[in-house]
């Protein structure tokens, strides 16, 4: 496992495929002998994030030591780079070495390039739906933004490989092709580029299902923890400046209630009619919200109308 005082260099030495990864992380080549931590601090990159792919894309290594550690910015940024590489060089490099090396007067050809343009379209569709509405969500839940009914685990019951029609293409090509010479050549260079395609994709979807979608469910988990937290100090933040606020009355008639008197036993305790206590029971669950004892108990242990100590829990 690779450690934030490893040189960066030794990394790539050990692991050429690196070099792709190194890009979307936004991580320039040039950085001499540094070590991964200065590398990354240098060029605003989260250290324990790009370990935390780079160890799991290299080694299968799973177990983070804390997923709130995980930079989601920095994820964010390492898949949408990842997308653009993918789809803006990867996939049409790989369809010119088909067309340099099929005949395109031959139907076989035509089907070949067929199937891969199939292959193209849905993985192109599978990643514009991760950037129109899985990462937008994201950014939202980083910036505390309304997020609507959406979630991650949307997300990842839908979420999946999408390279099947790509092993159907490698498999064609290398049972039924046929060519010779410099075709031959071609078309093994092709393959080759297509084996390595299929890894990487493989790689990409596993970082996303073992990495982000982790980071995502623990990200709206702390955003729900801190919506409640609000809404708690929300309600101990308000004042008698409220228009809503109690008068002294339904005050007193809280406490009366909370200490667990009848309507009649307030009444008679704070020499009012029934009548009267009923309006006042209504008003304060208009105003508060509040319709339970439960409920108005908590309020007055907030409010400092009671003293934790003299109520029945």
């Amino acid at each position: 496992m690779y450690e934030a005082d490893d040189r960066m260099i030794y990394l790539i030495r050990d692991n050429y495929n690196l070099l792709q990864s190194l890009g979307s992380f936004g991580i320039n080549l040039g950085f001499g002998d540094k070590t991964v931590r200065e590398v990354c601090e240098q060029q605003g990159v989260d250290t324990y994030t790009y370990l935390a792919v780079v160890n799991f894309t290299i080694n299968g290594y799973r177990d983070f030591d804390d997923v709130s550690k995980l930079s989601v910015s920095t994820l964010l940024h390492y898949l949408s780079a990842s997308h653009e590489y993918f789809l803006g060089f990867q996939l049409p490099t790989i369809r010119k070495q088909l067309v340099d090396a099929l005949d395109e007067k031959d139907n076989l050809a035509r089907l070949i390039l067929k199937l891969y343009d199939d292959y193209s379209r849905a993985v192109r569709s599978h990643m514009k739906y991760e950037e129109k509405t899985v990462f937008p969500y994201v950014k939202a839940l980083l910036n505390h933004e309304p997020t609507g009914d959406y979630d991650i685990e949307t997300y990842s019951k839908h979420h999946g490989q999408t390279d099947l029609l790509l092993r159907e293409l490698k498999s064609i090509i290398i049972k039924y092709l046929p060519s010779d010479g410099l075709h031959n050549n071609q078309l093994s260079a092709c393959l080759y580029s297509i084996y390595n395609n299929e890894e990487w994709l493989a790689s990409h979807a596993e970082v996303e299902e073992s990495i982000f979608i982790p980071a995502i469910r623990w990200l709206e988990k702390k955003t729900k923890q801190n919506d409640v937290s609000a809404k708690i100090s929300n309600m101990i933040s308000k004042t008698g400046d409220n228009p809503d606020a109690l008068s002294e009355r339904e005050k007193d008639v809280v406490v009366s209630l909370v200490q667990g008197m009848s309507n009649k036993e307030i009444a008679d305790h704070l020499c009012i009619s029934i009548n009267t206590v009923i309006t006042h029971r209504r008003n304060i669950a208009r105003k508060l919200q509040i319709h339970s004892a439960a409920g108005l108990t908590i309020y007055a242990i907030v409010n400092q109308l009671v003293d934790i100590s003299s109520v029945r829990l």
